[in-house]
């Protein structure tokens, strides 16, 4: 039996209305049980990479007793970013899906827990992000040991799905977005006064390498002191030795949340070792404020960043064997707006736009110009 035109149009407006009907929330404090993006580094800071709590079920040791047989079985997570991109400067576009993320974890007994990551498209390329093995010998006490992220800054441990702007901050992608294999180990007091420090050794070769021998490690390690429930702060340290220089990073940052605001602040320095490069320095600071919406969306953020960074060096030698400049030094002004869907899946449509400002525009890279990004964000 075939449908008429107007059969047609009458099944798809019912097949909306459902659809509609199912993401529009009976009342705005069903679903928006917090008020900012990326909430879940602000209530739990002990991960390699930040993540809903209720999602990360590796981040503490199980009650044995309490323990039933679900408990076991493994939870499954994925994220799925798509880009378009505008570039005003030279009037192109294009079109990207920046992450495929599939992310499965669990536990093998109360103590012991893993954890597998694997992003299927990075702008094109395939990479594994967390392959782990993580275990609590006592209460507050976690060893992790496989691939893992550094535990090194705010922006550097976000997720996807938790970021707050289309593109991360140089400070946590120019200036150390490591992942790495090796051995952390950290510890986390919840009670009389909060706080939670975390330190690791690792091989210095990237996550995709594995079987090259080390005479020298990398070395990272972060101090997280939470003395009010309005404000956070964070102390990060990272070694890396990427060929004959040694580059240390010392990292301050600071945020709060109140009343649907978010504020932070991330400072970076970067020395060289031998003097082979003048110190590398960044800043990232923005504020985000959430407004609760009764229907379709949860939510509307609006967000403004302002970072700064600059020249930089990765510590890799030319040719010649002298260090330049990688990373041009430059500012940027970040503005956006998002929109966040109802749950029970966590999805976002965010629109940024960004503007640079060089003091040698031949030294910036095309991508890293003016430009205008949608964005939205699956997170199942």
């Amino acid at each position: 039996m075939y449908l008429n035109r107007k059969q047609h149009i009458a099944t798809l407006t019912a097949t909306l209305v459902a659809m509609l009907s199912y993401c529009i929330p009976l009342n705005a404090a069903d679903t928006h049980t917090k008020t900012s993006t990326g909430r879940d580094v602000v209530s739990h800071m002990f991960r390699p990479d930040e993540a809903d709590s209720k999602e990360e079920v590796t981040s503490e040791r199980l009650d044995k007793k309490k323990m039933e047989p679900m408990d076991y079985v493994p939870v499954i997570h994925g994220t799925v970013r798509s880009k378009y991109e505008y570039h005003s400067m030279i009037d192109a576009h294009r079109f990207q899906v920046r992450n495929v993320r599939f992310d499965i974890s669990g536990y093998v007994c109360p103590i012991v827990a893993y954890r597998i990551e694997y992003d299927f498209c990075d702008k094109g390329d395939d990479k594994l992000t967390n392959a782990y093995v993580r275990v609590f010998p006592v209460k507050g006490l976690a060893m992790s040991l496989g691939a893992i992220k550094l535990p090194y800054g705010i922006e550097n441990g976000r997720s996807p799905h938790n970021y707050y702007f289309a593109n991360r901050a140089f400070v946590g992608k120019q200036l150390a977005s490591l992942r790495d294999v090796g051995f952390t180990v950290g510890y986390t007091l919840k009670d009389v006064f909060p706080f939670s420090i975390e330190a690791g050794i690792y091989n210095g070769s990237g996550i995709a390498v594995h079987e090259e021998w080390q005479k020298e490690f990398n070395y990272a390690g972060k101090l997280d002191i939470n003395p009010a429930k309005w404000f956070n702060f964070r102390f990060s340290f990272l070694s890396d030795k990427p060929e004959a220089v040694r580059m240390n990073y010392y990292n301050l940052g600071l945020f709060s949340e109140f009343h649907g605001f978010h504020l932070e602040a991330e400072w970076v320095y970067k020395t060289y070792s031998a003097n082979a490069f003048n110190p590398t320095y960044g800043v990232d600071a923005f504020i985000n404020y959430d407004l609760a919406l009764p229907k379709v969306f949860s939510k509307m953020s609006f967000a403004v960043r302002y970072d700064f960074m600059n020249d930089n060096c990765e510590g890799i030698a030319s040719d010649d064997g002298s260090y330049g400049i990688d990373d041009a030094m430059r500012h940027r002004i970040t503005g956006g707006v998002t929109l966040s869907f109802a749950k029970p899946f966590v999805a976002d449509l965010r629109i940024n736009y960004e503007k640079y400002f060089y003091r040698d525009w031949s030294l910036s890279d095309i991508s890293e110009q003016d430009k205008l990004v949608v964005e939205i964000v699956a997170r199942f």
